[in-house]
């Protein structure tokens, strides 16, 4: 299972999303998250396909991905983690 977050410093809800990120995190240990911003990492995002809305999660397990675009609570997140870990 892989996470991919994109986000980027002026973006208001990435940085709202950064405390989430912290306790979804600390219960998901084994997870691989890697993380890119959006004006730094251009080739990366481009080749993700990311639009202009923020921040992008995408969620990768054997083959299957889902994507959650702008703002998500916990529960949303982790209800799709549980989802595509199957």
């Amino acid at each position: 299972m892989k996470i991919i977050k994109v986000n980027a410093i002026w973006c208001s809800g990435c940085l709202a999303m950064k405390k989430v990120w912290q306790k979804i995190e600390n219960g998901y240990p084994n997870i691989e998250i890697e993380t890119y911003d959006y004006d730094m990492d251009e080739d990366i995002v481009s080749k993700l396909n990311i639009g202009e809305i923020l921040p992008v999660t995408i969620l990768q397990n054997n083959g299957k991905e889902i994507r959650l675009i702008g703002e998500k609570t916990e529960k949303e997140i982790t209800e799709k983690i549980d989802e595509i870990s199957k």
